[in-house]
């Protein structure tokens, strides 16, 4: 660390008030320090967590929160050290250790709700469905932080997954499933559509598959609670990964099924889809598991010529747009459409619509002029390991090996 921090504990500062001048000026200096750290180790808040703070009691100060970094952790107390600030360590690594095993979990519900911070009135961060393999990180009051398949970290309430330890997740994983493959459907008690309602389910729901009953399946929701399914609404999970081909007609063919489909922030399932959870979503129904957000959707891919009126586009390329980098800003993406060919693409803005990009249609997006860059998806699946592009059959929380 370049700025020096300098803390003298003498004899007048032996208890160190919250609210006290000299805390005040140990906190400022603290943050200071903890910024430069975070910008080196952890700067984005939705895949790398550092949250440390400072706790002032009688008898010290006592540093807490927690990393998922923990280099951060490392360098954090260096710097504390280096500059004479004494501290008590309380700062967590995580996953949590007071977790004990139970670090892996499934998402438990049709659909739930991730957030930045643990509580209602935080911000919407994103989505998963039912099935999707999750790893717990920390518990707090009713909240759970955990960690999805792309990566994105955010907190949601602890009754919308179902905690594991790695044997009973390996049992799930491992285990025959099925996948929902209508747009809606419900879990019943019995194999009736007269019998009480378990749970819903939406399309890319997955489940354990425990036998059949006439025109039903039996299956094992993530909660262990057992239920029936139509077999309409259901296929072999395994059989559905290997038929998926995400070729450009495929793709193109997913998204306009949800035409119509209403808008919603941070939305990842057909429920109601914001601008990158409904590409996440189309790519996912074929196989693949893009990064969450359109900024990160943004950084992979092949990189496509915008010049001679988008004649180097193809159907499923990935249309961003934003404000190009200039001299005083960063580049920003704040949008995400899929291109469908002859100028048009698809995109989750009010609704899922269709729109042009020239302005000579009656259908064109004013938001146009604002394309910043194109990739193209299909060329590069599975190519970084861990990240990217990558396809649900090679992802290893889904189908870990044995």
């Amino acid at each position: 660390m370049k700025k020096v921090l300098f803390v003298v504990l003498a004899f007048f500062f032996v208890s160190v008030c919250k609210g006290d001048e000299k805390s005040d000026k140990v906190k400022q200096l603290f943050d200071k320090i903890s910024s430069e750290i975070k910008a080196q180790y952890a700067p984005d808040r939705r895949v790398k967590t550092y949250e440390p703070f400072l706790e002032f009691s009688k008898d010290g100060i006592i540093l807490r929160g927690s990393t998922t970094e923990p280099e951060a952790k490392k360098a954090l107390l260096k710097a504390i050290a280096d500059n004479n600030l004494y501290v008590a360590d309380s700062m967590i690594v995580l996953p949590d250790p007071s977790l004990g095993d139970k670090i892996y979990g499934i998402t438990a519900l049709s659909v739930i709700n991730f957030r930045y911070g643990p509580d209602y009135d935080a911000e919407s961060a994103t989505q998963t469905v039912m099935g999707t393999p999750l790893r717990i990180l920390e518990k707090k009051g009713g909240w759970t932080r955990a960690v999805t398949p792309e990566g994105y970290i955010a907190w949601v309430t602890s009754g919308s997954i179902q905690p594991m330890n790695e044997a009973e997740y390996m049992t799930w994983s491992t285990s025959p499933r099925l996948i929902i493959t209508t747009y809606y459907t419900l879990f019943r008690e019995s194999p009736s559509e007269s019998a009480a309602v378990v749970m819903d389910g939406v399309m890319g729901n997955i489940v354990r598959a425990d036998g059949e009953s006439g025109d039903y399946y039996k299956v094992i929701l993530p909660n262990g609670k057992s239920a029936f399914v139509p077999k309409v609404h259901a296929t072999c999970f395994e059989k559905w990964i290997d038929s998926r081909n995400p070729t450009q007609t495929n793709i193109i063919n997913t998204a306009r099924q949800f035409v119509g489909f209403p808008y919603m922030w941070a939305g990842t399932s057909i429920k109601a889809m914001d601008c990158s959870g409904f590409t996440k979503t189309t790519y996912y129904l074929n196989g693949l598991i893009l990064e969450r957000d359109a900024s990160q959707q943004a950084r992979f891919g092949d990189s496509i010529s915008v010049a001679n009126n988008f004649a180097a586009l193809q159907t499923g390329d990935l249309l961003f747009f934003g404000s190009k980098a200039t001299k005083e800003k960063r580049e920003r993406i704040s949008h995400v459409g899929i291109y469908i060919g002859n100028g048009e693409f698809i995109h989750s803005a009010t609704s899922v619509r269709i729109n042009s990009l020239l302005p000579e249609a009656a259908n064109y997006y004013e938001g146009s002029t604002r394309l910043v860059r194109v990739r193209r998806i299909i060329t590069q699946i599975d190519k970084i390991e861990g990240e990217g592009i990558l396809t649900i059959k090679n992802h290893p929380w889904y189908f870990p090996k044995k």
